[in-house]
């Protein structure tokens, strides 16, 4: 196919400049991938459009998100006031019905690491739990908070992992916390453990959500393909992220059947707002994640060797260890991350 569509969302806070940083990297991948071309479709969305247009992502915004091929998006700052749209990650997610997110964490060269040998994928439900944002006061100082669970959303994101582990090294880790949550983490355990029976390749290891935060610190190594529900995959996946240095390193993807979103883990982080010193690994592998899932989606082998075009130059760069941002140790800037990541793809053609 070579030629996609790609909703680019800019986000607020260091959003732009990881973007804008991540973006250059493309431009670069796409100069020595002849007959691949990404045309960006700059998309409205987040804190700044609410005064503007009375929400996070309004109706012109959408459309375009339904034009593209992909989005990629930058953090967002999501209002905590009661009332204020929910986020723009979760909108989008429930729109498409993008119900897999997937946040791989690796060991990686000259960054500080807990361990040598991580190399983990922590895959969360993407679409209920506590995510609904069903909550209520019922009076003054007691609220409740709906947490949905529904089986076909365990069930397929059960397959989903188990896939994923198949493709892996056939380990997978099914996250809960049914001993106090019965009924709904006992309608997760059960479709996993049904799920279970398709993939008898697979060796299953059951964990609750809090010796799961243990296991993680004691045995990374251990661990392969993580499957759980929405809110505990999201905590999961930022201490995984610490793991292996941090959240400027680690990449999400929101995969649905006919759409993908993908991003940074981590937030807008106002107080870096315009300093160019942020990391924009977590969002340049986020492109890269994009890249892979084009290429699986339309088979097109152009799109899979662009992918790992990027990679290799975020590795060679990390590997040579002369720039580093400040997260790790280092003064370089956002732009010449992505500087010297672009010249390593163009080197190596």
């Amino acid at each position: 196919m070579g030629i996609y569509r790609i909703a680019v969302i800019k986000g607020d806070g260091i959003g732009p400049e990881v973007i804008d940083a991540t973006m250059r990297v493309l431009e670069a991948v796409q100069d020595v991938s002849k007959g691949l071309e990404l045309k960006p479709l700059y998309v409205e969305a987040g804190l700044e459009c609410i005064p503007k247009y009375g929400t996070n992502l309004p109706e012109h915004s959408i459309k375009l998100l339904k034009e593209s091929d992909a989005c990629l998006k930058g953090p967002v700052t999501t209002p905590e006031e009661p009332g204020s749209p929910r986020s723009v990650a979760v909108t989008i997610r429930v729109m498409f019905d993008l119900y897999a997110n997937v946040r791989p964490c690796k060991s990686l060269p000259n960054v500080p690491s807990f361990k040598p040998n991580i190399d983990l994928v922590i895959v969360r439900e993407n679409t209920e739990d506590l995510y609904s944002g069903i909550e209520f006061e019922l009076t003054p100082g007691v609220a409740v908070a709906m947490r949905v669970i529904t089986w076909k959303a365990c069930e397929r994101i059960a397959r989903f992992a188990f896939k994923l582990a198949m493709s892996r090294r056939k380990k997978l880790a099914y996250v809960h916390k049914g001993n106090i949550m019965k009924i709904t983490d006992g309608i997760f355990k059960s479709a996993v453990l049904k799920v279970a029976q398709e993939f008898p390749e697979v060796e299953i290891w059951e964990l609750r959500i809090d010796a799961a935060t243990m296991q993680l610190v004691k045995r990374p190594e251990d661990f392969d393909v993580l499957v759980t529900t929405n809110m505990f995959g999201d905590i999961l996946s930022d201490e995984a992220a610490q793991l292996v240095g941090g959240l400027g390193f680690v990449a999400g993807a929101n995969i649905g059947e006919n759409y993908g979103m993908f991003e940074p883990v981590h937030g807008s982080a106002p107080k870096y707002k315009g300093m160019n010193k942020v990391n924009p690994i977590a969002t340049i592998m986020a492109s890269k994640m994009m890249l892979e899932w084009l290429g699986s989606k339309y088979s097109d082998a152009l799109c899979l060797e662009a992918a790992k075009k990027i990679e290799a130059g975020v590795f060679k760069v990390l590997k040579e260890g002369k720039i580093r941002t400040y997260d790790f140790g280092g003064d370089a800037t956002t732009t010449g991350m992505a500087e010297a990541i672009a010249r390593k793809i163009i080197e190596m053609g």
